[in-house]
């Protein structure tokens, strides 16, 4: 990537416009510089054709299995997306019952599911992704799990795509443990080395992030990020598959379709506006072998929604401090879906 084009990034963070991370930010893995990369999917039509041409798991990646079928649980919360905003997850995890004002797990056997988009938009990046990587053995110590998913933010955020990051944040990872910004490619301005040693592809954070899966799904209810779409919804394993060893540096240099697919799990807006296929939606169901889609992506302004009656949630309530919306999670139950409340804390 030219310096131009590095500057270009840095200067338009927090442009409101999101799409799939121009091809010209496309991250090499073996080496974390930026390469051309194929554009994405032009129409949702092309979506389908796109999938369906999309290689199986890769071979060579050895990572272990990050189980994306998760037997029910009495309770699951599922928390929208935080971008940034430490004390908004804060308010979130307490909301639903998960943690003290320690940060320790009190959750018991409960079951929650983070939507992605830890990143961009707030300066609490690094802190957020701490937080889950201690809750997630401390939940399962306790009989319960904390399962936190990909978003697009973090997928652009591999792919070099820092359009939405806060100046605050642009030196968030410098000191992260075993982030070298010094092994960044020499190319590499110096507002954003750390950054690169920490997200790209191979990158400290980025062997993090390949620890989590696109899409999971939890007794009958599949979660996603944005949502599967037609050919996606029987493709569960290989996006998983795909996504994490191409963050974890084990794929070549083409991202997977997850990441560059503007109709893939973490970029459609298929389920998150006002007109919802709902005949498309339980296609989606049941191909998927589920009952209820539980979405992040699209901020509900007025709070959690639901459509097609109760298939489908919607629950990215713009908790970020960038936002300002309510602090909501939607509790499952043998009783139904609810929505719970929390309160905002500094």
């Amino acid at each position: 990537m030219t310096p131009r084009r590095w500057a270009l990034l840095i200067a338009i963070a927090g442009c409101h416009r999101e799409a799939p991370p121009p091809a010209a930010t496309v991250a090499r893995p073996s080496t974390g510089a930026a390469v051309a990369g194929a554009a994405p999917a032009a129409a949702a039509d092309h979506a389908a054709s796109a999938v369906a041409a999309a290689p199986p798991p890769r071979p060579g990646c050895d990572l272990a299995e990050v189980p994306a079928r998760l037997p029910a649980a009495p309770r699951v919360v599922a928390i929208g997306d935080v971008h940034g905003d430490l004390a908004a997850t804060r308010a979130a995890l307490r909301a639903a019952g998960a943690i003290d004002a320690a940060d320790a797990w009190i959750g018991g056997d409960l079951v929650v599911v983070q939507l992605g988009d830890v990143l961009d938009r707030g300066d609490d990046e690094q802190a957020i992704l701490d937080l889950f990587e201690r809750l997630e053995p401390a939940a399962a110590a306790a009989g319960g799990r904390f399962v936190w998913l990909l978003g697009n933010h973090e997928l652009m955020n591999a792919a070099l795509d820092f359009r939405y990051v806060t100046p605050g944040a642009l030196h968030d990872f410098d000191d992260a443990p075993g982030v070298d910004p010094g092994r960044a490619p020499s190319e590499v301005p110096a507002a954003v080395r750390g950054r690169v040693a920490a997200l790209a592809p191979g990158g400290a954070y980025a062997k993090v992030m390949a620890d989590q899966n696109v899409l999971a799904k939890v007794g009958d209810t599949l979660f996603a990020h944005a949502g599967p779409v037609g050919a996606w919804a029987t493709r569960i394993d290989a996006a998983n598959d795909q996504t994490r060893c191409w963050l974890a540096g084990k794929a070549g240099a083409e991202p997977p379709p997850a990441v560059v697919d503007d109709e893939g799990p973490v970029w459609t807006r298929a389920w998150g506006g006002d007109e919802v296929d709902c005949t498309a939606l339980a296609g989606v169901l049941r191909a998927a072998g589920a009952t209820r889609l539980v979405v992040g992506h699209t901020v509900q302004d007025a709070g959690i929604t639901s459509a097609c009656g109760g298939a489908l949630w919607r629950i990215d309530v713009g908790l970020s401090r960038y936002y300002q919306g309510p602090i909501q999670v939607l509790e499952l139950t043998a009783k139904g879906p609810a929505v719970v409340s929390g309160s905002r804390t500094k």
